[in-house]
Formats: structure tokens, C-alpha cells, sequence
């Protein structure tokens, strides 16, 4: 029987332990996840161990509901101390979740604690956790080093002002990573929103361009693109609930505008070189009373059960015969399309830029052993799992870069698995080389920071 997550967890031979060694302290490159900018800036304190690890963490949330946890003590006004023993009273219980995993790995790694989570020794983790939080280099800042991170990429709105990106890069703080923003384009896209109004009239102001037609409309993104990039940016993401293609905007006009404006948009980004990330099938706010309650992203999206193959293959070829097709990552949220992503991906493979079309990394409800187990082996069944650009955390909180070391041990174990079974020569020089690109080095070429 093996230790209780021991150095070799997750690792079930040999040639997987090796792998893992080799990978293990190589830097981070986190390149989507929804980090606060301005924490990073002023290198914010955490006030105790319940506002770094319960804040804005829905997947402990979850949880939490699940397991009869009242509002209160999640997202309500209960005592901070109540908070983090409701949530270890559920965590304790939590077997094969991955949260339980990732929360060990946590505080392992960024506290020292070595024991199991339970309710019996909440308040001693509690103690254990704040007594290590008031020190002085517990920052932002001192997180980010001790997590290895190059760089990160941030989830921005157009017509943000970057301030805090700005602030992030004029300081040059040593060891602190290098904070990209990402344009993430969202009400624009939602003429039907009643804020888009609104909206416009926003994102013409940031630009500087009264926005009153589509040709007004490009110029203030254009605007922004530019903008965006002095700021050092290299990605777009759009998420996608539902994949549109409608070329002819007198048909059905939203998705006519919306095809039209994603179709010039690619095109913007391939001029820029930047990478194209699409985010598809999360179908969010189900509980329209928690909405009300709690706000957005706090626990009550699911899996689309959308069928948007051939919508996807148009978007992507239209840009293609317009040799306007950016670099592209393309992450599905129902494990369905696993298969059929990792397919159509290598549709538009070529004109020699090694993985140009990405099947992301397992995004949200994926994240996790058997998720990624399944992501690495679908992958290697369709295509080069040599080419995969690897992990990343998607994350609003600064200590779940252990969520990287999950996934590089999942990697090792399944590389050396293969090698071990005799499906791929135990030859450890091209191994490790293997695991080293899918874990940094593919990441690094391929945003080319």
C-alpha cells in the first residue's frame, strides 16, 4: 500500500518517477487564467487562509452546496473560521474529487502541512495557514516565485484601461512574472444583451471613436488591439455557449453580426500574430435564484450538451481561405467532443508552424486525474501529443499553480506507462524531451514571449 500522497503520488513506475524528476521544477507559463491585475500590482496580503483559498474558488463552492454547507458559510457573512471548517468538514469526505487532491498539494506546498484535511484539525490548519500568512514576503508577489511562474496571462474586457498591466511592467519588480492582458471580447458580441448599448458607448470612449456603424465599430477595436498590444499582448479568447456561423446577416441578423465581426476579428489577430483561444460548450447561470443571490460565476454553470462541429469547421475555414486564420486553441467543455476536437484541430494543421491548430488543455470540469488521463490519450490516438502546449490553470487564486504539478504528474505517469508497457521505446533521452516540451517548452515557442 502506498503513502498517502508521498513524494511518488500519482506515479505507478518507475520510468513515470524519472519523467517527473526531469519536469517537475521547470517554470510555469500560465497563459489563460483570471488572476486579478491589480493584486499583482500593489502585491496585495491575503487577511487569513479562508479569503486566499474560499474566495472566488466555485469549484470548492460546489462542494460546499453539495454537501448541505448553507449560503452563509460560502459565499454569506458567516465568521471567516466557520467558512474554512465547513469547507474541510466537506473535503474530508471528498474521495476521487479532484479538489481534494489540489487542496493537499496546497497546502504541502505553499504551508508545509503534510497530514490529511479534516474537521477534526481544521482549527489547527487554520492557525497553521495565518500564522505563515502573516509573514512578511507571503504576497502576491512571494506566491508567484514560489510557484516558478514566467509569465501570465490575465482575462481582460476591451475597453479596460490596463492600468494595472501597465503599472505591472513599468515596475519590473525582480522575480515578479511578466502580466499579459488577453482581449476577450463579451457584450460586443451580444446585441440582444440589454447592456450593449451601453456597452458601445463604453468601448467608443476608451478608443476615442464615436462608435455609430461597423466601420466605426473596427476602428475602436481596432484601437484597442493596438492598445492592447503596447500592453504586450498576444492572446484573444472568446467563449462561445453557443457556436455560430451565419455568413448572411439578413438571415438571422445576431449571428450574421456575430460571424461577420469573428471573422474580422481572426483576421486582426493573425495580422497581429497573436493566438486565438475558443472556449466552447458552457452553458452558465442554470439557477437564475442563485444568480440573484451570489452573482455570476459562482458555482451554477454546467456542461452544453451543443452539437457545433460543422458551425466550428465553417468559422475556422472561412478564415483559412482568407489566409486570415490565427494560431488557434480550441478547449471543449463537454468530454463528447473530445474526440471530434482532437479530429478537426488537424483539419487545419500546415503551412509549417509545428501545432499551429491546438486541441486545448481538459478546461474546468475536465481538470482533473481521469480528465486529463483521457485528454493526453485522445490526443495521442488523433494526432502529435508531442506538439500539446500543456497546462494551465484557469484560475482566480494565486495557489493553484500546484494544479501544473497534478497534470506533470499525470504526464509522467503516462508516458512512462506507455514506455514500460512496450507501446513506445524505453528511450529516456527522447522521453524526457517529450515530457519537458508538453510541460514548458512547446508553451514558450508557441506564444513566442
Amino acid at each position: 500500500m502506498k503513502n498517502f500522497m508521498d513524494e511518488n503520488f500519482l506515479l505507478k513506475n518507475e520510468t513515470a518517477v524519472s519523467l517527473y524528476q526531469h519536469i517537475k521544477d521547470l517554470p510555469i507559463i500560465d497563459y489563460h487564467c483570471h488572476l486579478d491585475a491589480a493584486a499583482i500590482a500593489k502585491n496585495s496580503r491575503f487577511r487569513n487562509i479562508t479569503e486566499l483559498w474560499l474566495g472566488g474558488d466555485h469549484y470548492k463552492w460546489r462542494l460546499m452546496r453539495i454537501n448541505g454547507v448553507p449560503e452563509s458559510h460560502i459565499t454569506g457573512d458567516a465568521p471567516d473560521p466557520e467558512k474554512f471548517a465547513a469547507f474541510c468538514a466537506t473535503l474530508e469526505n471528498a474521495i476521487g474529487n479532484p479538489v481534494f487532491h489540489w487542496a493537499h498539494l496546497e497546502l504541502k506546498k505553499y504551508f508545509g502541512f503534510d497530514g490529511a484535511i479534516t474537521k477534526e484539525n481544521a482549527a489547527q490548519i487554520y492557525a497553521l495557514c495565518n500564522s505563515q500568512i502573516e509573514a512578511e514576503d507571503f504576497t502576491v508577489h512571494g506566491l508567484l516565485k514560489k510557484s516558478r511562474v514566467e509569465w501570465l496571462a490575465t482575462t481582460d474586457d476591451p475597453a479596460d484601461s490596463l492600468e494595472f498591466h501597465m503599472q505591472i511592467k513599468n515596475d519590473n519588480a525582480a522575480g515578479v512574472p511578466k502580466v499579459l492582458p488577453t482581449f476577450r471580447p463579451g457584450v460586443i458580441f451580444e446585441p440582444q444583451n440589454p447592456k450593449f448599448g451601453a456597452y458601445v458607448k463604453k468601448l467608443g470612449e476608451a478608443a476615442g471613436i464615436h462608435i455609430h456603424d461597423w466601420d466605426s465599430l473596427r476602428a475602436a477595436l481596432s484601437q484597442r488591439l493596438d492598445f492592447f498590444a503596447e500592453a504586450g499582448c498576444v492572446i484573444a479568447d472568446h467563449s462561445l455557449e453557443d457556436v455560430f456561423y451565419l455568413p448572411d446577416a439578413k438571415e438571422k441578423f445576431i449571428d450574421g453580426y456575430r460571424t461577420r465581426l469573428l471573422s474580422w476579428l481572426g483576421g486582426e489577430y493573425h495580422k497581429r500574430g497573436w493566438v486565438m483561444q475558443l472556449h466552447m460548450g458552457a452553458q452558465r447561470n442554470n439557477n437564475a435564484r442563485m444568480k440573484r443571490l451570489a452573482g455570476a460565476d459562482t458555482g451554477f454553470d454546467c456542461m452544453s450538451d451543443a452539437d457545433y462541429s460543422a458551425a466550428l469547421a465553417k468559422i475556422l475555414d472561412d478564415m483559412e481561405n482568407r489566409d486570415a486564420l490565427p494560431r488557434t486553441i480550441l478547449y471543449g467543455l463537454n468530454p463528447s467532443s473530445d474526440d471530434m476536437l482532437a479530429v478537426l484541430a488537424a483539419c487545419f494543421a500546415g503551412r509549417g508552424i509545428r501545432g499551429r491548430i491546438q486541441w486545448g488543455c481538459p478546461w474546468w470540469f475536465n481538470d482533473n486525474k481521469n480528465g486529463i488521463q483521457k485528454h493526453l490519450q485522445t490526443l495521442s490516438t488523433h494526432g502529435l501529443i508531442s506538439t500539446f502546449i500543456g497546462m494551465l490553470t484557469d484560475s482566480r487564486s494565486f495557489t493553484a499553480y500546484t494544479r501544473h504539478e497534478y497534470f506533470r504528474r499525470i504526464l509522467a505517469n503516462q508516458l512512462g506507462t506507455w514506455a514500460e508497457d512496450g507501446e513506445f521505446p524505453h528511450d529516456m533521452e527522447r522521453l524526457c524531451k517529450i515530457a519537458a516540451d508538453i510541460s514548458y517548452f512547446n508553451v514558450k515557442d508557441y506564444f513566442k514571449v
